[in-house]
């Protein structure tokens, strides 16, 4: 089709004279509107030889490469969209790493080398870490595009110096160059490159022009031929028509989507049908729309005007349709699939016929245990799926909780969410910022901390406390205490003090989901979960907690009162 990008693409892997093959590739050549909005991506993972698991690394760097970028909001440029997510994946395996046998030794595990690949319109754009080589077949030469990130401790031995997991943070080369129809890109490992020389390449590829499948496996085996005794792997995509490259397009790629206009009832907007506001507040309006090709109701969300000028604000929002695409759980938000080219600045999600769980409280004000422990279950689900891809919500409050007419509970709104990776990029200042509400927000947070994932347990721990009561388990007292010491003298208010029918062991679990010092609170999820059904020995063992604990006021009463009486009898012994 004339005016598009096309592109053929040949690939082949094998494990040669390894008896593993610790080398995995994929492309992606997505249809419209994603081809013109995200282009076609390739990439190559070479695992170490010294890590017993790094294929798993290379085959997670790959598929997750592949799957989140195209999650990415259109409205981010190429560079922004694949730095988010390479460094979101090098956090992931470094965590892994970090919990696996293998924390102190970094060459033995989840690291990987690695290459993308994405050709947009009439550029193409690399990310490297590593030794996985990216080269450019042009006019019959053959041109290395990237730099090997190698120490050589001596003339025959060398070591990875950067690479996908390998250190704390992440270090990405990235170079953006210009695409000219039939350029020929190859993505090689070191046991192929370092076994056939380019004129091998340049003659094989001329040979096998029409079906580059099998250019690569002839590479491959010509590599392995000439004694290359690594894991092989060779991608091959060659450019077979270029898009017009119109002067919209030239704009669009430069700068950044719009706003949209005041949107009212019955306009439509890119396929989109607007129905009805559902709220609006400084910070976004959000809309009840109608997908016009499907008919389905959905959600779509735009900034407030007031805000159009904080870009951190609008990549906030922009990242929370990527949380949405990424995170594939049936109790967390699901974003709208793409299936238009945008013209503005807006986020699209499913639609939740409900109520969300602040006004399921106000309509159950006296719950019974069990309600309470399957709703809190649900979102601890939905909890776990966001946790394992590394994101914190940090804004997790009954007002983004919703409930369906089925009552299946999903977690929303991920505008303060925190993604592992992409925080290492921000300012000291946006890093630790509270996003969240003062009212959930951990302790930890106020003290300028970063938050963990014992940070949304203790928000969970909060909702818990608050269905069964109505009360939050401190008051307002957490934000007003901004100091360590401060923290240490709040007062956890029990829930077997008033006339709310809820088990000691119960009340001692949720009291440790609350406590204001993370490293007190349960290690897991799955552990708060237990014990809010299952009676913990050590709550069994606990006796009731001490009266001045419990109440000091009423403490101090009795002990008045008691002093009174002895001062009484002794004067009248007087």
């Amino acid at each position: 089709m004339a005016g598009q990008l096309r592109i053929s693409v040949g690939q082949h892997s094998d494990k040669g004279r390894k008896e593993t093959n610790q080398d995995f590739l994929g492309f992606s050549i997505p249809p419209e509107p994603q081809l013109t909005a995200k282009g076609a991506a390739l990439c190559l993972a070479d695992g170490i030889s010294s890590s017993p698991v790094s294929q798993v690394a290379s085959q997670a760097a790959v598929n997750g490469f592949l799957a989140d970028y195209y999650c990415t909001s259109d409205a981010w440029s190429v560079k922004k969209s694949a730095r988010c997510v390479l460094f979101a994946l090098h956090a992931w395996l470094h965590s892994q790493t970090r919990q696996s046998q293998f924390r102190y030794e970094r060459d033995k595990g989840y690291v990987c080398a690695f290459s993308a690949l994405i050709i947009k319109s009439t550029t193409a754009y690399l990310f490297h870490a590593g030794d996985v080589r990216i080269y450019r077949l042009r006019n019959g030469a053959l041109e290395l595009l990237t730099n090997d990130h190698r120490l050589w401790v001596s003339p025959v031995q060398s070591y990875l110096s950067r690479a996908l997991g390998m250190n704390p943070h992440a270090e990405l080369d990235h170079r953006e160059v210009p695409v000219e129809r039939d350029d020929v890109f190859l993505l090689a490992t070191d046991g192929v490159y370092e076994h056939v020389d380019s004129t091998t390449i340049i003659e094989t590829l001329a040979a096998a022009w029409n079906d580059l499948g099998e250019a690569a496996r002839l590479i491959v085996r010509t590599a392995h031929d000439n004694g290359s005794d690594d894991n092989l792997s060779l991608q091959i995509a060659r450019v077979d028509a270029l898009p017009d490259g119109r002067a919209d397009e030239i704009v669009r790629q430069r700068n950044e989507l719009p706003l949209p206009p005041a949107l009212n009832a019955r306009m439509e907007l890119d396929g989109y049908r607007i129905l009805r506001e559902i709220r609006a507040s400084h910070r976004s309006h959000i809309y009840l729309a109608q997908d016009m090709h499907t008919g389905t109701p959905v959600v779509l969300k735009t900034p407030s005007v007031d805000l159009s000028g904080d870009p951190a604000y609008l990549d906030r929002m922009l990242l929370e349709e990527w949380i949405a695409r990424r995170v594939d759980n049936a109790h967390v938000l699901k974003a709208w699939p793409p299936h238009r080219q945008r013209s503005y600045l807006y986020v699209v999600t499913e639609f939740i016929e409900g109520q969300t769980l602040d006004q399921w409280m106000r309509d159950n004000p006296r719950p019974d245990v069990e309600t309470v422990r399957g709703i809190v279950e649900q979102i601890a689900r939905g909890l776990r799926a966001l946790h394992r891809l590394e994101i914190l919500h940090q804004d997790l409050r009954p007002n983004n909780v919703m409930i369906d007419s089925a009552g299946t509970v999903k977690i929303i709104d991920f505008g303060a969410a925190r993604v592992a990776g992409i925080v290492e990029t921000a300012s000291p200042l946006e890093a630790y910022q509270i996003l969240g509400t003062e009212q959930y927000a951990a302790p930890e947070y106020f003290l300028g901390e970063g938050g963990t994932a014992r940070s949304d347990l203790f928000s969970l721990g909060v909702i818990t406390y608050q269905m069964l009561s109505g009360d939050l388990p401190y008051g307002a007292q957490v934000s007003r205490s901004r100091t360590r010491s401060a923290q240490t003298k709040l007062r956890y208010r029990s829930l077997t003090d008033g006339e709310l029918e809820v088990p000691l062991w119960m009340d001692e679990a949720i009291k440790k989901a609350v406590h204001p010092a993370p490293y007190r609170r349960h290690a897991a999820l799955s552990e708060f979960l237990h014990d809010l059904r299952y009676p913990n020995a050590a709550f069994l063992r606990k006796a009731r907690a001490p009266l001045l604990e419990r109440n000091p006021a009423a403490f101090w009463r009795v002990v008045s009162l008691v002093l009174l009486v002895i001062v009484i009898v002794l004067l009248a012994n007087d």
